[in-house]
């Protein structure tokens, strides 16, 4: 479970981050970025440490090798805690960028992880949105 309070950070800066990004402030962009940053860095490896805030970080990270290096520290973490929710959302967010970048053998792969973990979750319209992503790269 994430801590209440790390969560609310979390969750207030991912807002942040959407309303600079929204009104074009880059300056301000920067600023809520690496307060997330730190807020990461400054949990990892602590009893606050939680895949969640290294997938809102990968989130918002523009540059997409960078961001799939965060979301591989997230799903780490999440499969450490063995959380099924955010395992197949990180793979899911993983593959998406694997596509951008023609990394498709990889996208595939990261797919079929998200399809497995996601085997245990409540959510029938995600669940869907990977099987069709998955069948979509699969047929080509």
């Amino acid at each position: 479970m994430i801590n209440t309070k790390i969560y609310k950070a979390v969750y207030k800066l991912a807002e942040e981050l959407l309303e600079a990004d929204r009104i074009g402030d880059q300056p301000a962009f920067d600023k809520f970025y690496a307060e997330l940053q730190a807020l990461c860095i400054d949990n990892e490896n602590t009893d606050k440490d939680h895949p969640e805030q290294w997938e809102t970080l990968a989130d918002f990270t523009g540059q997409l090798d960078e961001a799939l290096v965060k979301y591989q520290k997230a799903l780490d973490k999440a499969t450490a805690i063995n959380s099924k929710d955010h395992m197949s959302s990180i793979a899911f967010s993983m593959a998406v960028l694997q596509i951008e970048m023609g990394q498709k053998e990889a996208a595939i792969s990261s797919l079929q992880n998200a399809k497995i973990s996601a085997n245990k979750i409540e959510d029938r319209e995600f669940k869907v949105e990977i099987d069709e992503l998955l069948s979509s790269l699969v047929a080509e």
